[in-house]
C-alpha cells in the first residue's frame, strides 16, 4: 500500500498510509490528510487510486489552490501519475510519496533520511 511522510513543515514526521481510494489533502481540520501550513489551501491536492492494467497507480490533482502544487520542484498544471520516492511541495511543507509500506512512521522517516544521502557529493570542499 503506498503512502505520504510530511519531511518538512509544521507537521513533519506525520505518516498516512494510502487505501485504495480518493484521498484529499489540506488545511481543513476535517481532511483525512491534514497539512498545517497556512500557505495550504483548505482542500489543496486530490490523490485518486486506479487500477491500469492490472497495476495500481495514485494519480495527483492539484484542486484549484492558491499557491500551487510542485513534484519534484515542477509545478503541476493538470494530473500527474505519481511515482515512487516524489517530493510533492504544498506551502512551506514537502510530503513524500511512497509505494513501499511501511510498518510505522519512523521507518518512514528513516527511508526518506536514506534517500537524502543518495544525492550528496562525496568531495569535500
Amino acid at each position: 500500500m503506498a503512502s505520504i511522510t510530511v519531511v518538512s513543515g509544521e507537521s513533519t514526521g506525520d505518516y498516512y498510509p494510502l487505501a485504495k481510494r480518493t484521498m484529499v489533502i489540506g488545511r481543513d481540520e476535517a481532511l483525512p490528510i491534514q497539512v498545517k501550513d497556512d500557505r495550504v489551501s483548505r482542500k489543496h491536492v486530490q490523490i485518486r487510486h486506479e487500477k491500469a492494467d492490472g497495476t495500481d497507480r495514485y494519480v495527483l490533482l492539484d484542486m484549484k489552490s492558491a499557491n500551487g502544487t510542485f513534484v519534484n520542484g515542477r509545478q503541476i498544471t493538470t494530473e500527474l501519475v505519481l511515482q515512487d520516492n516524489d517530493i510533492i511541495e504544498l506551502g512551506n511543507s514537502k510530503l513524500m510519496f511512497s509505494t513501499t509500506e511501511f510498518p510505522d512512521r519512523e521507518s518512514a522517516l528513516n527511508h526518506y533520511k536514506a534517500r537524502g544521502e543518495r544525492g550528496k557529493s562525496t568531495l569535500i570542499q
